[in-house]
């Protein structure tokens, strides 16, 4: 079993390079969508993060009220930390449990939009990062997103940079490129990782006669 981390600041391409390793053959655990199942209504999760902040976090509906926990974590370090210390752990065992139900020799793909500012790539055998140009993001988010040129510039600077990405990459797809190309490059990605996933379960299997 081959353990890939996939990261790239917003807007460089990240979820359209998922979509095609998923196409290729990977197993996907999305770390965003996870976090979103952890705390959905009924889940001990969602009583946790209420028991910590409050009833006022709740929708009428009883599902979490995103947008004002957002203003009340992302105004305080700690209160952000104590989110944190909720969600992380719920994350971490679903994304073990979904990646002991996969087979010896599968490419699992870890897509963690905030891989880099967390420190995180030594948790896995290679790091892939999705590269672009900040005038390709902006254009991306602008254009495509609906977002305003301020938004947009906000959201890119309040994450890692560009430099630092690149830095964790093993891998660095650039897709300042049209979307041809990208295919081009994700399938010759996905040979080398199919091949590294072998070769690995190999010598797995080696080690145990």
């Amino acid at each position: 079993m081959l353990k890939v981390g996939l990261t790239g600041g917003i807007g460089a391409g990240k979820s359209e390079v998922s979509r095609l390793l998923v196409e290729c053959g990977a197993v996907l655990i999305d770390a965003d969508r996870i976090a979103r199942e952890v705390v959905e209504p009924g889940t001990p999760g969602l009583a946790a993060v209420v028991d910590a902040f409050g009833g006022d976090v709740l929708a009428p509906d009883g599902t979490l009220d995103r947008p004002k926990l957002g203003s009340i974590v992302f105004a305080d370090p700690e209160k952000l930390a104590l989110l944190n210390s909720i969600v992380h752990p719920l994350v971490g065992a679903r994304s073990r449990e979904l990646e002991s139900a996969a087979s010896e020799d599968s490419v699992i793909i870890h897509d963690v939009p905030l891989l880099a500012e967390n420190s995180l790539a030594p948790l896995y055998d290679l790091v892939i990062v999705v590269d672009a140009s900040p005038e390709t993001q902006l254009d991306r988010l602008v254009r495509l997103r609906g977002m305003t040129e301020e938004d947009a510039r906000a959201r890119m600077a309040a994450q890692a940079t560009r430099v630092k990405r690149r830095e964790i990459a093993d891998v660095l797809i650039d897709n300042d490129v049209p979307l041809e190309e990208l295919q081009r490059r994700v399938k010759d990605v996905w040979a080398d990782l199919v091949r590294r996933a072998q070769a690995q379960a190999e010598s797995s299997r080696q080690s145990q006669e």
